[in-house]
């Protein structure tokens, strides 16, 4: 058992045999599709409010037994029960994922039947389509000069660390991934980065990037040395993401950006931006580490929705 589960398993009403088969699974996911830390997170929470309807629902903690003889109108009671607490169709949509998923490993061992859960349907999501930043704005938000930070070392690490989110399309936690070893070439063409699920992959370094780290690096007062974190905080420590995200709000306030301006809308730029130039979705795929492409789809409806919005404000007849 692992030390997150073993502080989290007293909170989950379940008989010892159910208990066992849950932990079994999650250890499957972290260690054979090895799943992001989030995913996991998610999924031993769902599974636990699970526990915790069954709880109330069957009037005792469930067995193995008790899941197996679940039937489809015991998981639209569960559902149910999540609406009215406030839970939307996204929070609800991974949920019966999470169960699925667990039912699903129980039922290749000959413990459970996950029939009813595969025959039921998601509730439907709500259309979300992401909220780029435009050009002008992008560049702003990456340029040294305009961050607000009072220590120049602290405006160049902004700047660094946001160039590489807009640049290379990085995910946040990605870029504060980053070895102190890593980017000490100014001639490499490309960097292998972990990505979610311990996935790597390359992606291409252009000269901007190298310029912002440099400069970083010229004026940080610590060691950056390789086995070391590339980006670190004031008193020398790990950059933490939400160090990151608070100097984003502080720059919305400064330049006057709206509130959906985030680190990760850079890297939502980097793929409309993209796009909007010709890049095709294939490549933008594997940029962004995007395990499948309807997911990277979803920005052809950004670029359509921008030409519209141009469309509506330049036509004389619009």
């Amino acid at each position: 058992m692992t030390a997150r589960h073993a502080a989290t398993e007293f909170l989950v009403p379940a008989r010892a045999d159910l208990m066992a088969a849950r932990e079994e699974w999650l250890n499957s996911l972290k260690n054979a599709r090895r799943l992001s830390h989030n995913t996991l997170e998610a999924y031993e929470r769902d599974t636990r409010q699970f526990l915790h309807f069954l709880t109330g629902h069957l009037g005792g903690p469930p067995s193995l037994r008790d899941v197996s003889a679940l039937r489809v109108a015991d998981l639209r009671s569960f559902l149910a029960s999540r609406r009215n607490g406030g839970a939307g169709a996204r929070t609800l949509g991974r949920g019966l994922a999470g169960i699925r998923s667990l039912l699903r490993h129980l039922e290749k061992r000959g413990l459970a039947n996950a029939a009813g859960a595969g025959a039921m349907r998601a509730p439907r999501q709500p259309k979300s389509l992401p909220k780029p930043l435009g050009l002008i704005d992008a560049k702003r938000v990456v340029d040294a000069g305009e961050q607000l930070a009072a220590e120049p070392w602290i405006a160049a690490r902004n700047a660094a660390v946001l160039t590489l989110l807009y640049g290379c399309g990085l995910r946040i936690s990605e870029a504060l991934g980053l070895d102190g070893g890593d980017l000490t070439d100014s001639d490499a063409r490309s960097i292998a980065v972990k990505g979610k699920g311990g996935k790597t992959r390359l992606v291409p370094l252009l000269p901007v990037i190298h310029r912002a780290v440099e400069a970083y690096r010229r004026l940080c007062p610590y060691d950056l040395a390789p086995g070391t974190p590339l980006f670190r905080g004031a008193k020398g420590g790990a950059l933490q993401p939400a160090i990151i995200q608070r100097e984003m709000q502080n720059l919305r306030s400064g330049l006057g950006l709206p509130d959906t301006a985030t680190p990760h809308a850079l890297r939502h730029s980097f793929a409309t931006h993209l796009l909007a130039r010709g890049g095709d979705l294939r490549t933008i795929q594997e940029l962004l580490g995007h395990a499948s492409l309807s997911t990277t789809q979803i920005y052809t409806g950004v670029d359509t929705d921008r030409l519209l919005e141009i469309y509506d404000n330049a036509h004389p007849r619009a």
